[in-house]
């Protein structure tokens, strides 16, 4: 089975975006970001894909939805049972991207949750599902400031 690894950039209150796109632009959480997914799979929804700017390099993309999309570089699953049939095959680290209702579909069989908690509150459309941050134990990767934002980057890996 792939190790399932959810990754995302949350406010205080667990703000995720709006209107289809990021909150906050900061350049070193995109580089984090870059920097963990490279060379991985990456699992999104349909909205997440459409928010992208392009694919995004040297990382394959898989895309749950019912929509069609018309890109032979795209995987896509239209059952959520088969991509994780899917990933089962896999002995690889794949990262789910988004959006919320994905978040939600992988948080209860993710291995880590990467997040990057950002040190301020927005307007938001779009929430990160709670979770149990007691079933993890939490690593402390970075600070950064960036911009007058603080945030941090942290690990939760699911205890076994």
């Amino acid at each position: 089975m792939a190790i399932i690894k959810l990754i995302a950039a949350i406010g205080k209150n667990n703000e995720l975006g709006i209107n289809n796109g990021l909150i906050w632009r900061l350049k070193e959480d995109l580089k984090f970001f870059k920097e963990e997914t490279i060379n991985h799979k990456i699992v999104m929804g349909y909205n997440t894909f459409l928010s992208l700017p392009k694919l995004l390099p040297n990382r394959t993309h898989i895309v749950l939805t019912h929509h069609e999309i018309a890109n032979k570089d795209v995987i896509t699953f239209s059952d959520f049972e088969k991509l994780l049939n899917y990933l089962k095959l896999l002995d690889e680290e794949v990262y789910i991207i988004g959006g919320a209702a994905i978040y939600k579909l992988f948080l209860n069989i993710a291995d880590e949750i990467i997040l990057t908690e950002i040190d301020g509150e927005s307007l938001a459309d779009t929430y990160f599902p709670l979770f149990k941050k007691e079933e993890y134990t939490k690593e402390l990767v970075d600070e950064h400031i960036e911009n007058n934002v603080g945030y941090k980057h942290v690990i939760y890996r699911r205890k076994n």
